[in-house]
């Protein structure tokens, strides 16, 4: 499929698509006349780019972990590596520790916005 069609499949806009390929995330051919050529997989592979980016990771760190997961379910491959999952328990906590601080900042707004309201 061509690029546009990726776009339209994945929601992800064609300037995404063509960093993540400039990443090394997402792989095109090449057509005759240049033109990127992707596979169906490649749907599976930008949804999974996607969640990664939500999850909050890096393209450096998407592109360290891309080939160890499989696209359709995004389970480990067999070249999962301990120290991939080493970086991956630490992207983790990061991920804890944001989430912490932000439920920590939603409750000092909460009491902001109740001693607001007894004054009004």
């Amino acid at each position: 499929m061509r690029i546009g069609e990726l776009a339209r499949r994945t929601g992800v806009s064609e300037r995404s698509l063509r960093y993540y390929e400039q990443q090394g995330l997402l792989t095109a051919e090449r057509t005759p006349g240049g033109q990127r050529e992707y596979s169906d997989a490649a749907v599976d592979r930008v949804i999974r780019i996607q969640e990664l980016f939500a999850a909050g990771l890096n393209s450096a760190k998407i592109a360290q972990l891309l080939p160890c997961m499989r696209d359709a379910d995004g389970g480990p491959s067999t070249i999962a590596t301990p120290r991939l999952v080493e970086d991956l328990l630490g992207e983790r906590e990061r991920i804890n520790r944001m989430i912490a601080d932000l439920v920590r900042s939603r409750e000092v707004l909460d009491e902001v916005i109740d001693a607001a309201a007894e004054h009004r």
